[in-house]
């Protein structure tokens, strides 16, 4: 930071559950500790119905699953398992346009709203529950439905059969449907995918009761393991951080940091705290101080007393990382305002990261990405450092995204970029971060496809032009998927880019009125290996 920052669950009708502590080994007594939320009033819709009233609350065992459909609503169409080249996470039950979605299980709304996948992509729009199975922490996702369609929000409780969503044909749908996946180890912990279909055979219709009340056939047992919190099982958007990715000190405050709005992440966060400081208190010749690298006069407006020892200081963690998370949700909210009346183009997560740098009156005056000067040698290797951070601290598929193979090379690339297949192209649209504007202009997609394909590794410069100078030019007939194509070339180089798929063909952002798509390489076209 620099002196510009002063501006401005077969289950079948009973199964055991746990009383061990949710999140600690303590004495087996009636759940002495359980785990509890941190509540969050990021994303989704205040729910008009009984889980959003319900206020958040300890994260208990659930009782029995429940299916999440009533009977007679939906069709079973596809089932876990690969499909298509990949993995199908979960299961499909087809329906209607605003056909009930039900809780499944007891639990605590850890994400609802956007998937973070932009729209047409992926679910787009999902609800994850995290749960208390046997002692263990599950998660159950509902994808697909449309934003004004889910009924909580994160940090909310609900029962098995509460209704918290209808049915849409968001995201990358073949049509009106609730995917529906079950992850054991929780889904933004690492854990694994499960069938569904094991889980929910035999499972009653949802019923909205209290599996808790008397009559219940839940039998009570001692819990082997007990849930672990310590990776943000529980925590409304807490588990977006990679476990053991960050000091241990910092794990907790990045994951409450990261929460406080829609914009921003824990791994954001950890990205920007590394570039400032590396994780070290320390005190820059311009007079930025502490972990998170605030001047006085900033300091003096978003710092706080959030770990409660009795003093406001950029030396505590607590107190530097949320006052970091604050002054990022503010940036964001002028940078995104500035963006809807087209005073600033550009990518909204590269501009929050060079205001954090700058100041938002730079970005402000610039209408974009300041450049000159300080700019050019400081805010924009900066922005390039924090996004290429980014990847080494989240979760891998945190929020539903394209999750890159190890072995898969250059197939990655086309992959990443093929997941917005129908995204609108927008002039100056997208980066690393994903699309803006609502969507992407080609060299947009590419630098986000390498970015997200190489785990922020390789961040491409911005445009067309520059891109071309980046790698090494080989003869097209040697074109491998993820090489780049470019062509319309001008005096100043290459005016489009596309990603080589193989078989002559090529995925791009091709023009106004268009969209991400796959098409023949065009002609003149030369071929770049990055």
């Amino acid at each position: 930071m620099t002196a510009p920052r002063l501006t401005a669950a077969v289950l079948g009708a009973s199964f055991t559950i746990g009383l061990a502590s949710a999140c600690t080994g303590g004495a087996i007594i009636d759940l002495p500790k359980p785990c509890r939320p941190v509540h969050s009033d990021s994303g989704g819709t205040r729910a008009e119905s009984t889980p959003g009233d319900r206020p958040a609350a300890a994260l208990t065992p659930s009782g029995p699953i429940q299916q999440p459909t009533a009977p007679g609503t939906t069709t079973f169409t596809s089932g876990f398992g690969p499909r298509w080249g990949a993995m199908h996470n979960g299961v499909d039950f087809a329906g209607p346009v605003g056909t009930p979605i039900y809780a499944a299980l007891d639990g605590l709304i850890a994400a609802a709203g956007s998937s973070g996948e932009g729209p047409g992509v992926g679910f787009e729009n999902w609800i994850i529950i995290d749960s208390v199975v046997d002692g263990r922490p599950v998660s159950t996702v509902y994808g697909h439905m449309y934003a004004n369609d889910i009924h909580v929000k994160p940090g909310q409780t609900v029962k098995a059969g509460d209704h918290i969503a209808e049915i849409g044909n968001a995201g990358g749908s073949t049509g009106p449907h609730l995917h529906f996946e079950y992850w054991d180890g929780g889904r933004l912990q690492g854990g694994t995918a499960i069938d569904p279909t094991t889980k929910l055979g035999g499972a009653p219709a949802p019923s909205g009761q209290d599996a808790s009340a008397p009559g219940s056939n839940i039998d009570l047992m001692a819990a082997s393991t007990p849930v672990d919190c310590g990776k943000g099982f529980g925590t409304a958007g807490g588990g977006d951080l990679k476990p053991g990715s960050v000091p241990p000190a910092f794990e907790e405050w990045f994951r409450k940091g990261g929460s406080l709005c829609p914009q921003i992440s824990p791994a954001l966060l950890a990205a920007d705290t590394k570039a400032e400081s590396g994780f070290r208190a320390v005190t820059s010749p311009a007079g930025a101080r502490g972990y998170t690298q605030f001047m006085d006069g900033t300091w003096a407006v978003y710092g706080r007393d959030d770990d409660g020892n009795g003093r406001i200081s950029q030396s505590d963690v607590g107190d530097a990382v949320m006052a970091q998370g604050r002054y990022f949700c503010e940036i964001a909210r002028s940078v995104d305002s500035w963006i809807a009346d087209g005073s600033v183009k550009g990518d909204p997560l590269s501009l929050y990261i060079a205001s954090y740098n700058a100041g938002e009156g730079a970005i402000k005056q610039a209408g974009g990405m300041p450049s000159g000067g300080d700019y050019s040698s400081e805010t924009r290797p900066y922005v390039q450092k924090v996004l290429s951070y980014i990847p080494e601290f989240e979760q891998p598929g945190g929020r539903g995204e394209f999750v890159p193979s190890p072995t898969a090379g250059g197939s990655n690339v086309v992959e990443a970029a093929s997941q917005y297949f129908g995204t609108p192209y927008v002039w100056g649209g997208g980066g690393a971060g994903g699309p803006s504007g609502g969507g992407f202009d080609c060299s947009g997609l590419t630098q986000y496809a390498y970015t997200r394909a190489t785990g922020g590794k390789t961040v491409l410069p911005r445009t067309s032009e520059q891109q071309w100078t980046v790698g090494t030019e080989i003869p097209l007939s040697e074109a491998k998927p993820g090489d780049l194509v470019f062509g319309s070339w001008e005096a100043g180089g290459p005016g489009h880019v596309g990603i080589y798929a193989g078989n002559g063909q090529m995925v791009h952002a091709p023009t106004a009125g268009d969209v991400v798509k796959q098409a023949p390489v065009m002609a003149g076209m030369r071929a770049r290996r990055m």
